[in-house]
């Protein structure tokens, strides 16, 4: 199977092995001369990195570069990094990495023009329509793992470390003009770091499918996500440069991420507390409560998911595929719950509280309060 393509959907997308090469034509079609490569230390000094600054300078386009970015990027990184652009007057992002690299910057494109503070962009109501739309420089983004999906996203993440709490800033305008999408980029990352962004994709395809909001195109790419999870995430672990599998999966985190726009839920209102507290892995996170949650909201899910099970080739309905999502955390190597993920002593009123307050929790088929969701903590535990 060729898997390459040019795709519209749902923005300008460029599939295929060794398609980074096309960085500086992406970034000329978006309207950039001098853009500010943004990703995380981590990636800074890595080959692939390194290769497309080389490519940047190839096509006159500079070769400048900030990976100033916490592994969940906070406002003193946006801050930073603002300096940073407008200092080398920069006309535009490439946005390079993992879930952090890519929001920080998309966050530096669409704050760079605004005169307002960060959190009066946050995602609620309206909030959005404050921002300048014209002032929001454009994106190109490149992502590196297969999960957050963040390069067809149209919000970022970002910790207030003043309040301990993670804010979904959100403007239509975060959509990246042009997506490269190479698999050959993610074929270096550790196996604990593709297992995590792998779960990740899956934990949003799979509450996208479980939201009871009305969303039925949603509905169909998260079911198709899942399937591609299922098939290949394992593949990737076992073998990182199985090509085949690590474009399947960087098509899997698009899909996660497009489908989410029906919903999240628990699992997403009690990770981003987790992770802004005690600086977890989100996807990791995510998979570790992933089966807590599963328990949670079975009496409005069960249906929905004996129908996933079917479409995924899982034998038992609700529970099998609760069954097969523990069986998949094993092969993978997630810890079995958050104490054993590191977290001690957790303050369980904070994170109960964070958790409801989170955006995340209208997604959920369950209603959340204050006592299950406590309880629910509890269970992770």
């Amino acid at each position: 199977m060729d898997l390459t393509g040019n795709w519209s959907y749902p923005t300008a997308i460029r599939f295929g092995a060794g398609r980074i090469v096309e960085i500086a034509e992406a970034c000329a079609a978006a309207g950039m001369k001098k853009p500010l490569l943004v990703t995380d230390r981590g990636l800074a000094d890595l080959d692939i990195t390194k290769k497309t600054l080389d490519l940047l300078k190839a096509g006159g386009l500079g070769g400048a570069l900030f990976s100033d970015v916490d592994p969940n990027p906070n406002e003193k990184n946006v801050e930073h990094g603002l300096g940073v652009y407008r200092q080398g007057a920069h006309d535009g992002v490439v946005a390079f990495g993992g879930g952090s690299g890519l929001d920080l910057g998309k966050t530096l494109a669409f704050m760079v023009g605004q005169d307002r503070p960060l959190w009066d962009f946050e995602d609620v109501g309206d909030w959005w329509t404050r921002a300048d739309a014209d002032a929001i420089h454009p994106i190109v983004a490149v992502p590196t793992t297969a999960g957050t999906g963040s390069e067809v996203g149209r919000a970022s993440v970002i910790t207030n470390s003043e309040t301990r709490e993670k804010k979904i800033i959100f403007h239509p305008k975060f959509l990246p003009s042009v997506v490269i999408c190479d698999p050959e980029l993610t074929v270096s990352m550790p196996d604990f770091i593709t297992a995590g962004t792998g779960m990740d994709a899956f934990a949003h395809c799979l509450e996208a499918y479980c939201s009871p909001h009305y969303h039925p195109m949603s509905q169909g790419i998260a079911l198709e996500g899942m399937r591609l999870v299922k098939e290949n995430l394992p593949r990737a672990f076992k073998n990182g440069t199985d090509l085949e599998a690590r474009a399947h999966m960087m098509s899997a985190a698009m899909m996660g991420a497009t489908a989410f726009q029906k919903g999240l839920g628990a699992i997403h209102a009690l990770s981003h507390p987790i992770g802004a507290v005690h600086h977890t892995h989100h996807g990791t996170t995510n998979a570790v409560v992933m089966q807590p949650v599963l328990r949670f909201n079975q009496p409005a899910i069960e249906g929905a998911l004996d129908h996933a099970a079917n479409y995924l080739g899982i034998q038992g309905g609700f529970e099998g595929f609760y069954a097969f999502v523990g069986e998949l955390n094993a092969l993978l190597g997630v810890p079995k719950t958050l104490t054993a993920l590191g977290i001690e002593n957790p303050d369980m009123e904070f994170l109960t509280a964070a958790a409801l307050k989170d955006p995340s929790t209208g997604g959920n088929p369950v209603e959340m309060t204050a006592a299950n969701t406590r309880k629910l903590l509890e269970a992770c535990l």
